[in-house]
């Protein structure tokens, strides 16, 4: 494409034609001027040179802002958009604290951490630094795959050390005094990409800091933080659940930005009345840019839709003669660093045109200079959406992105509300510091590294008594008059997983012997219990045995013509209510719950959705305690409403599916992370009673964050319900793919008038006494 990029032009060209009819709203975000500052004259000379030599002329205002706080040892966290320039704000400070350091000592002198949340993202700070090569400045890269003698190097003579909060909980922190050298010249740790550490990560992320705080401050060391963050809402208060210090925040982006075009797309509807897939629109859109040589990224949600779409795309655009398959290409999580390398090679060469890749944060390469974006379904949350649409555009050009919905709930409220995603600041990222389940092992691994004592409240909150004499009567930890010591001959860490999500089951093939892949033990339960029919890529298998204690599903290789689906049966029991709202006769409610779930059976599914049968299953019940919001409003209200005693089950277990939908547009969540039960009675409340709740025990915060915004999120909930055109539900409002029965039953002319009802009894007043 030799003519300077036009998204006006290249959108008008999709809409056209047999596409006529799919743009739903397009919006021109306008260009927008840089502001410069004066180069401080605080940063060393060798970092001048190193970075001014690298091609970088100019100091954006923010990247002043946020230099200075840290030279000052002001904790901060820069919230900006993509491409900004995020990272030259925390360099200039920390290599110039590294340089004076290395001057000054004749040993090691100052050293810095740089945390990331996955590796790609740590190997492009390094080869970034490695590239500077600022003069005595030694940076080393410390992960799961670095040898045990290059990890002694590191230890004794890395002035800079690029790792993730994994590696500080396995590691680092369990033997700091290998690295007391390192940690008592600690300056700074840097903490990048930090929105990413929300709901129960982000409890465990939030724990480790502190750790690692704690630990700094044994040796002597204070070091100051600096967290870089997509744009969210409140990232001071991000930044301070996050480490429990105070933070300033720098969110005003000055780096200049040239015109933007947003468009939401909807795919047709076929005559059987479902939409088109929207993976094959998606990468029928990535065809026709590739077609017309529009560089372009298309984003979706599951390393099988990244497949999907680029094999759809590649399939088009050779059915048209458009050029070899090697035009458009896939990219995932799990590359090699020399294959990340050479897909950016063809992508600057132009060689590659079209790549589809699994999210902004795990894209691990250098995509500057692409067109457009197309997203494959909404993103999850608005930071996710404008994180994405930065992707494109970042050498100064205009840029185009395209979102295509899928049929969601979510994805069909934005489309008639499009001011939520383009005018709506962006969600809150929620995590809960103080989650007991979570908090409580990070203590008994504090206590493995240092005494634990009344004092590290400072750095873990006011329940750490409580929780350590918990710990104590778990033969944990051992009580002294000096403080909670660990009280095992084993690793806290060996039973302690960051990312964990359960026991992991492997799924075998009886006849080779040969590991398909891997579940969690929870979702095992729905997806390979016996008879259960699992795919893998593109193959489809029946299981023909769980065994949960050995933690392994074994399978036999063979398409029976019908797909499996479980049911489950769940219930929820009160443990205690934290805040109460009344609105009227009805009452809303936060606090602590104990939710149980059991996967009673499954059935067989023909392609065309008929039912072959359902078959019972004997399944191990599973529990938990978590937090949850719920509302409840009287039978006698509900049949104001106009409900009959028959209609209430399916208008409630509506209404909860569409709430959940919904949560998303208020929190950093996905539909996945959360749950939730109805039932027309219930035993603690005594009345008609719909509930959501956190998907992980001891709570993630979605919930509370529900409660917070409860107004807003039932209106809006009404708001899609209502809306719909469908007759009796559908997965674009009411119908969920998780549904543990089947979607049945469901009302959505029911919840949308239980729904109608609840808002109006806010504004009710409630008689006093």
């Amino acid at each position: 494409m030799d003519q300077p990029f036009d998204p006006h032009a290249v959108l008008a060209h999709l809409a056209r034609g047999p596409r006529a009819g799919r743009l739903v709203h397009a919006r021109t975000l306008p260009a927008r001027e840089g502001r410069t500052v004066a180069w401080p004259s605080w940063v060393a000379p060798p970092v001048t040179a190193a970075v001014q030599g690298s091609g970088i002329g100019d100091l954006w205002e923010h990247q002043a802002t946020v230099a200075e706080l840290a030279r000052a040892g002001q904790h901060v966290v820069v919230a900006t958009g993509t491409a900004s320039g995020k990272s030259l704000g925390y360099l200039l400070p920390v290599l110039t604290a590294l340089v004076e350091g290395a001057e000054a000592a004749s040993g090691r002198g100052a050293t810095a951490l740089y945390l990331a949340p996955t590796k790609a993202l740590g190997a492009d700070q390094a080869a970034r630094l490695h590239g500077l090569a600022v003069p005595g400045v030694r940076v080393a890269t410390l992960d799961g795959d670095t040898p045990p003698e290059e990890r002694r190097w590191v230890r004794e003579h890395a002035h800079y050390v690029l790792t993730n909060p994994d590696l500080l909980h396995h590691t680092l922190l369990p033997g700091h005094e290998r690295w007391r050298a390192f940690l008592r010249s600690l300056r700074y740790v840097v903490v990048d990409e930090c929105h990413v550490y929300r709901g129960v990560f982000g409890a465990h992320v939030s724990a480790v800091l502190r750790r690692l705080l704690r630990v700094a401050a044994r040796y002597g060391a204070s070091p100051t933080l600096v967290m870089a963050s997509a744009t969210v809402a409140e990232p001071q208060d991000l930044a301070r659940a996050l480490t429990g210090q105070e933070v300033r925040a720098v969110t005003e982006d000055s780096s200049p930005r040239e015109e933007t075009v947003l468009a939401l797309w909807q795919p047709p509807e076929g005559e059987d009345g479902r939409r088109r897939s929207t993976l094959a629109e998606t990468a029928g859109l990535l065809a026709d840019l590739v077609d017309v040589g529009v560089q372009t990224v298309a984003f979706a949600r599951s390393r099988r839709g990244v497949e999907t779409v680029a094999a759809r795309a590649r399939e088009e655009l050779q059915d048209r003669g458009g050029g070899g398959p090697g035009l458009v290409a896939a990219y995932r999580g799990g590359y090699l660093p020399e294959e990340r390398r050479a897909l950016e090679a063809d992508l600057r060469g132009r060689r590659v045109l079209g790549l589809a890749a699994t999210s902004a944060l795990e894209l691990g390469i250098d995509v500057a200079g692409l067109d457009a974006v197309v997203m494959a379904g909404w993103p999850g949350t608005r930071a996710s959406f404008w994180q994405q649409a930065g992707r494109a555009g970042r050498r100064g050009s205009p840029s185009l992105a395209v979102m295509v919905a899928a049929d969601d709930p979510l994805d069909t409220y934005l489309l008639g509300h499009p001011e939520l995603v383009v005018d709506t600041p962006v969600e809150a990222c929620v995590l809960d510091p103080q989650n007991p389940y979570v908090l409580a092992s990070h203590l008994a691994a504090a206590a493995a590294e240092l005494p634990l004592t009344r004092d590290d409240t400072r750095w873990f909150g006011p329940s750490v008594a409580e929780l350590a004499e918990q710990l104590v009567a778990a033969g944990v930890l051992r009580r002294r008059p000096t403080g909670w010591y660990w009280a095992r001959p084993d690793r806290p860490g060996d039973h302690l997983q960051l990312r964990d999500a359960g026991q992991p089951v492997q799924i075998v093939d009886r006849a080779t012997g040969r590991v398909l892949g891997t579940v969690d033990e929870d979702r095992a339960l729905t997806t390979v219990h016996a008879g259960a029919v699992y795919v893998h890529q593109g193959g489809a298998h029946v299981v023909t045995d769980l065994d949960l204690e050995s933690g392994v599903a074994l399978v036999v290789a063979g398409d029976p013509g019908w797909t499996t689906r479980a049911r489950t049966e769940g219930d929820f029991r009160l443990r205690g209510v934290h805040e109460v709202q009344a609105w009227g006769a009805a009452t809303v409610c936060t606090g602590t719950v104990e939710v149980s779930h059991r996967v009673v059976s499954f059935q067989r599914v023909l392609p065309d959705g008929t039912v072959l049968g359902t078959h019972p299953l004997d399944l191990p019940e599973r529990s938990m305690v978590t937090q949850a919001v719920w509302w409840t409003l009287p039978e006698d209200e509900l049949a104001l409403a106009g409900l009959t005693q028959d209609q209430v089950p399916g208008a409630l277990h509506a209404a909860e599916h569409a709430s959940i939908g919904m949560l998303p547009l208020l929190a950093t969540c996905d539909r996945r992370d959360v749950g939730g039960l109805s039932t027309a009675h219930h035993p603690d409340t005594g009345r008609p009673t719909v509930m959501v709740y956190d998907g992980r025990p001891g709570g993630a915060g979605f919930a509370r964050r529900g409660y917070a915004e409860m107004a807003t999120w039932i209106t809006a909930t009404h708001d899609l319900v209502a809306g719909c055109r469908c007759t009796s539900g559908c997965p674009a409002c009411v119908q969920s793919p998780q549904c543990g029965s089947g979607n049945d039953p469901l009302d959505r002319a029911g919840a949308a008038a239980a729904l109608s009802h609840l808002l109006s009894e806010r504004t009710v007043a409630v008689p006093a006494g």
